[in-house]
Parts: C-alpha cells; sequence; structure tokens
C-alpha cells in the first residue's frame, strides 16, 4: 500500500511527456532521484479494447515504485472499463486522470484539458475512478481553465470529488506551452485545498524547482520538458547540489542507452539519437560533429562507443 507518498515533502515527479518518457527515460530518473514516475498518457478507449500496444505501454521498471499509469477520458462507462483492465495489473501504485492535456487531437475527443468545459463530467469521471480502482492513489492533472482561468472552482471539483492529490500545469488551455506560467494561481490553489498540490510548469533548472516550490507552498513539482536532455535535475534535487558532476551525466546517459538498447532492441539506437541531440546541447564542444556522426551509425556497440568517448569526463575537447 501507497500510504506515505507525501511523508517527506517535497516529493519530485517526473511528467508523462509522448515520445520521452518512455520506460528506459522512467528507469533513469527514478534511479537518480525522481520520487514518482508516470506512465505516457494511454487512452481510455485503447485500453478498454485491450490494444497490444496500449498493454506494452503500461510496461514498468522494477525500480519504478511507486509507479502511476496517466489516463486520458471523456466517458464514464469507457472509463469504468478502463480502469478494470487496470485492476488486473500488478505493479500499479496511482491511476491519474488527465484533465490538461492541449493537444487538438486530444480536446477534440473530449479529455484532457476539453473537461475543464464541463465541471460535472470532469467530477463524475474522478469518481468513476476513485470506486473502481483497487490502487492506492487516486490523482488528477489539470490546468488552470481552458480559455479563461477558473482554477479555483477546478480545484474544489477535483477534491469534492475524491481525489488525493492534484497536479497543476500553471497555465490555460489557451496558453498551450508559451504563456507565462501562473504561479500566483498555483499558490492559491494550494491555499484552499486540503490535498496535496504539485507544481508544474517550465520547471527547467534546480534553481528554479526551489524557487517554485517556496513560492507556491507546494507539495512537490513535476518535471517534464525540463527533465530532457537533463535527467539529472532530479538527483540535484534530491541531494540538494546545483553542480553535477560530469562523471555522473556521463553515467545517467550511458545507463539510458543501454536501458532504450535493452528495452527496444536494435531500434533503440535509431530512437536514442533525438536523446542525443538533447543531452550534447550542454555546452559540449564539437556537438554538431556528434550529433552527424550518430545520425549514420546503426549498431548498438558502436554507437555506444561513440556516445562513451564523447561524455566521458577524460576525454579530450579538443579531439571530440
Amino acid at each position: 500500500m501507497l500510504k506515505n507518498l507525501f511523508t517527506d515533502k517535497p516529493i519530485y515527479v517526473l511528467a508523462p511527456l509522448a515520445g520521452f518518457t518512455d520506460l528506459p527515460f522512467r528507469s533513469v530518473v527514478k534511479t537518480f532521484g525522481a520520487d514518482l514516475t508516470v506512465s505516457e498518457m494511454i487512452s481510455s478507449n485503447a485500453l478498454a479494447h485491450q490494444s497490444k500496444k496500449t498493454l506494452h505501454m503500461l510496461k514498468k521498471s522494477p525500480n519504478e515504485v511507486p509507479y502511476s499509469v496517466q489516463l486520458a477520458a471523456a466517458d464514464v462507462n469507457v472509463l469504468q472499463q478502463a480502469v478494470a483492465r487496470l485492476n488486473e495489473q500488478e505493479g500499479i501504485d496511482i491511476i491519474d486522470l488527465n484533465c490538461g492535456c492541449p493537444v487538438p487531437k486530444v480536446v477534440g475527443h473530449g479529455s484532457g484539458s476539453s473537461l475543464l468545459r464541463d465541471l460535472p463530467l470532469m467530477g463524475r469521471l474522478i469518481e468513476t475512478l476513485k470506486k473502481h480502482s483497487n490502487k492506492s492513489l487516486t490523482s488528477v492533472k489539470v490546468r488552470l481553465g481552458f480559455e479563461e482561468k477558473n482554477h479555483l472552482e477546478i480545484a474544489r471539483v477535483v477534491e469534492n470529488s475524491g481525489a488525493d492529490f492534484i497536479a497543476v500545469h500553471g497555465r490555460t488551455r489557451a496558453g498551450k506551452f508559451k504563456a507565462p506560467v501562473d504561479y500566483d494561481a498555483i499558490a492559491e490553489m494550494k491555499s484552499v485545498l486540503s490535498i496535496p498540490v504539485i507544481a508544474n510548469g517550465d520547471i527547467d533548472s534546480f534553481e528554479k524547482a526551489q524557487w517554485v516550490l517556496r513560492y507556491t507552498e507546494a507539495d512537490g513539482v513535476m518535471i517534464g520538458r525540463g527533465a530532457v536532455g537533463k535527467p539529472w535535475i532530479f538527483h540535484q534535487l534530491k541531494s540538494g547540489e546545483a553542480h553535477v558532476d560530469l562523471a555522473l551525466k556521463h553515467a545517467i546517459i550511458m545507463e539510458h542507452f543501454d536501458k532504450m538498447i535493452a528495452f527496444y532492441g536494435e531500434h533503440g539506437v535509431a530512437m536514442f539519437r533525438k536523446h542525443v541531440h538533447t543531452y550534447s546541447k550542454g555546452g559540449y564542444p564539437g556537438a554538431s560533429t556528434l550529433r552527424n556522426k550518430v545520425n549514420t551509425i546503426t549498431d548498438p556497440e558502436a554507437f555506444r562507443e561513440v556516445l562513451h568517448a564523447f561524455f566521458s569526463p577524460s576525454s579530450d575537447p579538443d579531439h571530440r
């Protein structure tokens, strides 16, 4: 049973991020400091119909404890069926309802942030999830509103419907990912709620995470895009040290690659190229040469050797 998630506050959560927060990436951030990992967003419809691809997305690494699965839903009956499928799966501690995704395809299906336009339906979905789930906790991910902010109303519906905690992305749906994050609104939600609040949105550094925690008085932070290319941000937060040793960065990058190959086989090489691009943005001399080189390598061992040589602290920047 997962009773004490918030005993040691604040907690540090990896946000779901399509195409990035797969099992290998989640496993790495868990190893190096994340308190909670969340699956990529899963369609309740696909889960209810037991799509093989969707069932594969539920897989978790053994070190992902606790582990949360995030669902997108727009229909109470379909959500109930999806929850029944999850109830059959061991190793899931939390089911999270996504009420914040701004992507048009998701909104068009009536799920994600579309639910912020229909709070009674959102409430019924949360109640259904809470009633039928056999997992330890139920959580909800929201934004501040759809077109305009109505964050306090949203907060009360989430709490009154039985959610155990809430994660808040500090923009409206209209704000997408570009508008300034309203940390005042997150602080206001924290002030009116008795359930834990996790702050999310533009938390892209150790210093920013600390500031957000102080400013909003949230119980934790959720980091998504800020962890891509910098998964050691969780180590920084857990250790309280701003500096990250090059040896640790090297270890994290190599473990990430090894996990990708273990999970995806040789296809993991092509999939890891986008990660090489983000990892090498950190001021490494010769990064463009590296990116061009790995784009032509398909053999896992050859790819690994190039990675190891480039990111090793002992490598000579002049010869990268």
